[in-house]
Parts: structure tokens; C-alpha cells; sequence
């Protein structure tokens, strides 16, 4: 077996199999260069991710909140969400009834320049809203994008209290109308 020198540190947040990822900058007087993903590293710390789609987006405004997003079964997915232009603040939702977590949130800023990761396991909703202007977010999802499986909930459901660090400048209609738990008695599908 190859022994794979660990490039990435890997901390638990307070959303149960959520991992922030640091990777380690390898620099010299030409720049630096890091790790992003690595099969073998991720499995010793954990997590079983195996990509088989990758997303960019781009943000013109700060304060534009994008979220909050999953897939139900039978298309599951988990993400692995960094920042490649600018800085965001990320938001991971436990939506997974039967974990020591659910309904709990937990976030961490991404940036350009911190290279941070965040790790969202399925069954989690994801979202985030940017802390400057012309932000671009790129992540690498587990399974394809099925619109039938394709669910949300409210950015501001007061039965999450996620606290977003500013205003929301933009937000589509549809992740403005997602139903809201107490409307729905639980969860909303």
C-alpha cells in the first residue's frame, strides 16, 4: 500500500459527520500549491465521498443568500463546498431525523484566500450567502442533480435560527418560498 502524506487537516462542527477542511499550502517563492480532494485521505478521516459531479456559481452582490438545498432518496447527495473568488458564509442544516444532530446548523467562512473547505454529508441541507462581491463557489457532489429529489427549506425559519451575518441582498423566489417547518407540522415532503 502507498502511504499518502496527509495534506488536509479535518475538524468535526456541531452537525454530526460535517467536516471543515484545511488544506495544507505547500509554498515557495513561485506561489503554493495544495490538495483539494484525495480518496485515501478522506476515507482515514472518515469520510466516504466519492464525486461524480462538479458545480461553480457566481455571485455579483454581497449579501446574496443562496439555499438552503438538498436531495432526497434516491439521490442522496453529499458535497464538498469551497470558494474560489472572494468569500462566503457557509451554512451546513441536519435534516436527517434519526441524528444526534438534527435540525442543528453549523457554518464556516470560506474565502479565496483561507482555501477552508466544508464537507456536507447527505441528508444535509446546504446554503450560503456571500460576504462580498463577485464571489464564486465551486463544490463536488456525490450523485447527479435529480430535480424530482431536488428539496429546500427556508434560509430564515425561525425553527432553524440560522444567523446570517448580513441582510439578504438577493434571493430567488424559489428559495424565498420553500414552506416553513411549523407550516408543514415537521418536515416539509
Amino acid at each position: 500500500m502507498i502511504t499518502v502524506t496527509p495534506c488536509m487537516r479535518f475538524s468535526k462542527t456541531y452537525v454530526s459527520g460535517a467536516i471543515v477542511i484545511d488544506p495544507i499550502l505547500r509554498e515557495d517563492d513561485r506561489g503554493h500549491f495544495c490538495r483539494t480532494w484525495c480518496a485515501q485521505e478522506f476515507r482515514e478521516n472518515g469520510i466516504d465521498f466519492s464525486p461524480v459531479q462538479s458545480n461553480t456559481g457566481f455571485n455579483i452582490r454581497r449579501g446574496t443568500v443562496r439555499g438552503m438545498h438538498l436531495q432526497l432518496a434516491p439521490a442522496l447527495e453529499a458535497k464538498l463546498i469551497m470558494c474560489s473568488q472572494g468569500s462566503l458564509f457557509d451554512v451546513v442544516l441536519d435534516m436527517r431525523p434519526d441524528s444526534a444532530s438534527y435540525l442543528k446548523w453549523s457554518y464556516v467562512e470560506l474565502t479565496s484566500s483561507n482555501r477552508r473547505m466544508l464537507y456536507i454529508p447527505e441528508g444535509c441541507a446546504h446554503g450560503y450567502q456571500t460576504l462580498e462581491d463577485n464571489t464564486a463557489i465551486m463544490y463536488l457532489s456525490s450523485q447527479y442533480y435529480a430535480p424530482s429529489a431536488a428539496r429546500g427549506v427556508r434560509f430564515d425559519d425561525p425553527s432553524f435560527g440560522i444567523q446570517w451575518p448580513l441582510t439578504a441582498t438577493a434571493i430567488s423566489e424559489q428559495d424565498r418560498h420553500w414552506p416553513l417547518m411549523k407550516e408543514e407540522g415537521g418536515l416539509p415532503w
